[in-house]
């Protein structure tokens, strides 16, 4: 079934109180989008934050990503800047996929780093605590996001 007729089925599931949960060709369906994805970018200025998250991709066979240079600032003024990053990215490139990074919610709420489709739908995600909390640097934060969000939907190192 094609991606986009497995998105429709699952909503009918939910209009009709069907939907008993996830569904193998729902997660295969996931993971073949971002295996077939060549168009890959990262909405970000952040040399240290691309290379950490293409050291993921690659170690998952993954193709890699290319720095989208747009100013995100305005996006930490929203509830949750991660995604109004990652739709900036959307309206602003013809990427088939978009790997955006930012803080959850309020300040100290945490990261989230997100794979957004070219229609703005989520596909996964990695999170990690408040800096001040983990202390871990950046590329390693962002990295562990990185496979966080692979490992999730079933995705392993090669």
């Amino acid at each position: 079934m094609a991606f986009e007729e497995i998105i429709k089925s699952a909503c009918e599931e939910s209009f009709d109180d069907l939907r008993k949960g996830d569904k193998e060709c729902e997660v295969e369906a996931i993971q073949k989008y971002i295996l077939d994805a060549t168009n890959i970018i990262i909405p970000n200025k952040n040399g240290i934050k691309l290379d950490a998250v293409n050291k993921a991709l690659l170690e998952f066979g993954l193709s890699p990503a290319e720095c989208l240079s747009i100013n995100t600032n305005m996006a930490d003024s929203s509830r949750m800047p991660v995604i109004s990053k990652a739709l900036m990215a959307v309206d602003q490139s013809d990427a088939d996929l978009i790997i955006a990074r930012g803080r959850l919610g309020l300040p100290g709420s945490g990261s989230l780093l997100v794979f957004m489709d070219f229609k703005g739908r989520i596909l996964t995600v990695g999170s990690s605590p408040s800096h001040v909390v983990h202390k871990k640097p950046i590329e390693k934060a962002v990295y562990d996001e990185t496979v966080e969000a692979l490992e999730r939907i079933g995705f392993k190192k090669l």
